[in-house]
């Protein structure tokens, strides 16, 4: 068994639009919720999607339980890895995105990475530094009163510097 892509998710629902997305595009893939306790058999797969409930947990939470998922999916050989964070880049005040990227980053050895913050597919586009849902500034288009995670400021500099 070979998993090319290991991923792991900040929710249920990205982590069912990435698994969705990748067998549209080809590649044979399982979603598990949670991290597994033990080894699964997983066949023959191309790519893993670990869902967790890290978006709005408490930041020390999110970094464990992202960590305990790169670990798993590294135990079932993936070769290449990827955080699935919200379209919307929302988080908690104390913001999960920068934090768990970074403790990610730090665990496998890397120095950079790249942060897309869009899913043109669902409409979600950044121009000018400011994300977009359709033609709406994000904070103009409800989402400012999304029950768990409010986005207020559309503007991605602004908005993670003063999170993370």
């Amino acid at each position: 068994m070979s998993i090319i892509l290991g991923a792991i998710a900040d929710d249920f629902t990205g982590a069912t639009d990435l698994a969705n997305n990748l067998v549209r595009g080809g590649m044979r893939c399982v979603q598990v919720i949670g991290v597994p306790k033990g080894e699964l058999a997983l066949g023959d797969v191309d790519a893993v999607v670990v869902a967790l409930k890290s978006r709005s947990c408490p930041v020390d939470q999110a970094i464990a339980d992202s960590l305990a998922a790169l670990e798993w999916l590294k135990r079932q050989g993936a070769r290449q890895f990827f955080f699935k964070y919200c379209s919307t880049f929302d988080s908690t005040d104390v913001g999960n995105i920068g934090p768990v990227s970074d403790a990610l980053l730090e665990r496998l050895g890397s120095r950079q990475t790249v942060m897309v913050p869009a899913f043109p597919t669902n409409h979600r586009t950044v121009y000018q530094g400011h994300l977009f849902v359709g033609d709406r500034l994000l904070n103009d288009s409800g989402m400012e009163h999304h029950p768990l995670n409010p986005m207020r400021d559309a503007d991605l500099v602004r908005e993670q510097t003063s999170r993370c």
